[in-house]
């Protein structure tokens, strides 16, 4: 009888169903190319032009297949984009690490001091926060298991995850007080950052856009507002100066802040906002894809 309400479910909303098995299962079918174009339909609506790119999404595209730079691997991988990031703007603002391990029945969790995260070097969520005390650390073992050989660049061909060697690793824990911490995200073109969005996940996933006089921009990325607005961090300026020597020669690339009780620290890079296959509302696909200037 539990077949019963997942059936209604898949009847009155089959497309979640479809896109996952398109992209989990059917990816590995499609050459990169093809499978972008199709996500593309599905996803923005209309077929990427990847001859004659214009659009912010189609020129994220675009990089996927032409601009293949082996640092981007290395930037994308959440254990080494701190070696990366400890070089560019010191080791103050990298999130300090208590272990890695290659396999996940390595992991020691005798010798993790409590409270820590545990996550994957290359996935986009999954992480865990690990207390001690009575948490059942098999179960914890095999939801990392269940993550770990997920290869995550056939979702949306985002190639710089496609070899990059996987580990566990476990960080430091970021208190801020009970507070939910706010992610800081930077679009940085060709080293300038340009644009940010906040989030807070408070239940509900919000974007607020702004410039980098802080000022509001009208963007809708398919997220709601929250209202009131965000105040302007006291270090906004210094995560600008950050964000910029992180993008540095690169046509874009995302880097990710948070600020913990009024310290900053060194989130990750992203290269595909959302993969890119995020709708705009509005002109701003164009208005922002004017921005990304290509290599020849």
């Amino acid at each position: 009888m539990k077949i019963i309400p997942k059936i209604k479910r898949f009847c009155k909303n089959p497309k979640p169903y479809f896109m996952e098995l398109l992209t989990i299962w059917l990816s590995p079918l499609f050459t990169d190319r093809c499978y972008i174009r199709l996500l593309s339909k599905i996803r923005c609506g209309y077929v990427f032009d990847l001859k004659r790119p214009r659009t912010f999404n189609e020129k994220l595209n675009w990089i996927k297949l032409n601009n293949r730079n082996p640092l981007y691997t290395k930037m994308a991988d959440k254990y080494l984009a701190k070696e990366y990031a400890r070089e560019r703007i010191g080791d103050e603002y990298i999130v300090p690490i208590y272990g890695v391990w290659d396999k996940v029945e390595d992991v020691d969790f005798s010798a993790l001091p409590v409270p820590c995260m545990l996550k994957s070097n290359a996935d986009s969520c999954g992480r865990i926060v690990y207390r001690g005390g009575q948490m059942d650390t098999n179960s914890i073992k095999k939801k990392l298991e269940s993550q770990y050989p997920f290869n995550y660049y056939w979702q949306s061909r985002e190639w710089p995850y496609k070899n990059i060697k996987r580990k566990i690793i476990a960080e430091q824990f970021l208190d801020n007080g009970g507070e939910i911490i706010t992610d800081y995200k930077f679009w940085c073109f060709s080293g300038e950052p340009k644009i940010v969005y906040m989030t807070c996940k408070e239940g509900k996933v919000f974007e607020n856009f702004y410039d980098m006089d802080f000022q509001p921009v009208s963007i809708d990325h398919g997220f709601p507002r929250r209202v009131p607005e965000f105040e302007k961090p006291v270090q906004f300026e210094t995560m600008k100066e950050l964000a910029a020597k992180l993008s540095q020669g690169i046509p874009f690339v995302r880097v990710d802040f948070m600020m913990v009780q009024g310290r900053i620290w060194f989130g990750e890079c992203t290269f595909f906002d959302w993969g890119g296959f995020q709708p705009f509302g509005g002109d701003w696909d164009e208005k922002l894809g004017e921005w990304i200037k290509l290599p020849e």
